[in-house]
């Protein structure tokens, strides 16, 4: 997304915006987009793991801490991964973007 969106960038570096402004707008859809996806699986794997725990002869609970955990993992190597490509399209010369128009 990064490099499609590479021309975009140019052009808001260009006009003035910091690196951190950029990181931010980007990361924002993917924070977005992680949370409706962690929203839509997070009931799903519930009704999923509790229907196969109630199989064995030993119930046990669902707690938690397994959903928030891949939360905020999934959330995190999101940021790390749109971070890392953002900050290499950013750190690239915005003419040699724009010069291509």
């Amino acid at each position: 997304m990064a490099e499609q969106r590479k021309k975009e960038i140019s052009i808001r570096k260009v006009l003035g915006a910091n690196t951190y402004s950029i990181l931010t707008s980007l990361n924002m859809d993917f924070i977005k987009l992680v949370i409706i996806a962690n929203l839509i699986a997070f009931p799903l794997a519930y009704l999923v793991i509790n229907k196969w725990l109630s199989s064995f002869d030993f119930r046990v609970t669902i707690s938690a801490f397994p959903f928030i955990l891949a939360a905020v993992l999934s959330l995190l190597i999101a940021l790390l991964t749109v971070s890392i490509q953002s900050i290499r399209v950013t750190r690239a010369n915005a003419m040699d973007a724009l010069r291509s128009e």
